[in-house]
């Protein structure tokens, strides 16, 4: 087949049991259903490749999961220029070889099926489309992503007023109101960075937020006081508050992307403090809301509704993840130590 080369020229193809060394972290080849298209169209694809590619990406509803799956399926095209190979003729021993370098380069479970899944998901689209002969993913075996456990770090209550401290008194407005809103809402940072000024409003003499969710569903969300200030404050700033202008913008009016919260999150956390910065990202945030309030007793279907759970097992990871930590034999065990360790005779 013709109709997907591989994305760059191809040189010596690697041995069949070495998958290539390549870091699979950090900033996506494409970060844009465009980016991607764009990427397969400088690869010399097909034309009815790249207008296939299109399809697939605007049958889903929203622009988030139209970007996200864009940025999911340029891993594996990268993948494929560095291994030599080209996806149109990819085979199953060539997904499974990707599936190890994700591993390798270090990424969790649910991001690693979340790549495989989009991976898969075009190579369906491709063939449907008659674009492709076969779909190298498909029965493979994907990590299995537990509901039981959350990989995520969080910060305590204590940790967070300090990190929020630290964003209001040294950052920019926008980074502060960016912060606030995602530790007071627990609304995905996809989500957010996608919500335009327009998103803003009332309802039920509450101030809101309407955003796109997990699914490509509207979910409106309530703003507390802190995040309204913050929020005012950060637009207060801003000339260009049109209904259809991204709510956190960059200077070029582009929505600021996730990347940049990453790094955000992480710089913020270190500079207030915060042991274990490195291991925090957006989702710390959301993450952070869960336990805070599971510890605090609110019923578990209240906080289910507020992160848009469809299944309590899933919020209540959340629970176990810090319960597992507080309820930890280990202090007993420290204090049967040192009990003991006090009663030696001295010498």
């Amino acid at each position: 087949m013709d109709t997907l080369p591989a994305v760059v020229a191809q040189g010596a193809a690697p041995s069949p049991i070495t998958p290539p060394r390549l870091s699979l972290r950090g900033t996506p080849p494409a970060s844009s259903p465009a980016g991607l298209l764009e990427l397969l169209k400088t690869a010399g694809a097909a034309r009815e490749a790249i207008e296939a590619t299109g399809t697939w990406l605007l049958r889903r509803d929203s622009e988030h999961t139209r970007t996200a799956y864009a940025k999911d399926a340029s891993w594996w095209l990268a993948w494929c220029a560095a291994a030599g190979t080209d996806p149109s003729v990819a085979r199953p021993m060539h997904a499974d070889q990707y599936a190890v370098a994700l591993r390798e380069s270090g990424l969790a479970k649910s991001t690693r099926a979340r790549r495989l899944a989009a991976a898969s998901s075009w190579y369906d689209y491709l063939v449907r489309a008659e674009c492709a002969d076969r779909n190298p993913f498909l029965a493979m075996d994907r990590p299995s992503v537990s509901a039981d456990d959350s990989p995520t770090r969080g910060m305590t209550p204590d940790q967070l007023a300090a990190f929020l401290t630290h964003a209001r008194e040294r950052e920019s407005a926008r980074t502060y109101a960016l912060l606030v809103l995602l530790a007071t809402t627990a609304a995905r940072i996809g989500s957010v960075l996608s919500a335009t000024v327009g998103a803003l409003g009332h309802d039920e003499g509450h101030r809101t937020i309407d955003l796109i969710t997990k699914g490509d569903h509207a979910k409106r969300f309530v703003l507390v006081p802190i995040a309204v200030e913050a929020v005012e404050a950060y637009l207060a700033s801003r000339d260009d508050l049109g209904v259809d202008q991204f709510l956190f913008a960059t200077r070029t009016g582009r929505p600021m992307d996730e990347p940049a919260a990453f790094r955000t999150v992480q710089r913020v956390a270190r500079a207030a403090g915060v042991p274990h910065a490195n291991k925090l990202s957006p989702h710390s945030l959301r993450h952070s809301y869960a336990t805070a309030l599971l510890s605090k007793g609110v019923a578990l279907a209240d906080v289910q509704d507020a992160m848009g759970h469809a299944d309590p097992r899933t919020t209540r990871r959340y629970d176990r993840a810090a319960g597992s930590l507080h309820r930890s034999p280990s202090y007993r065990m420290q204090e049967e130590i040192i009990k003991a360790m006090a009663a030696l005779p001295t010498t």
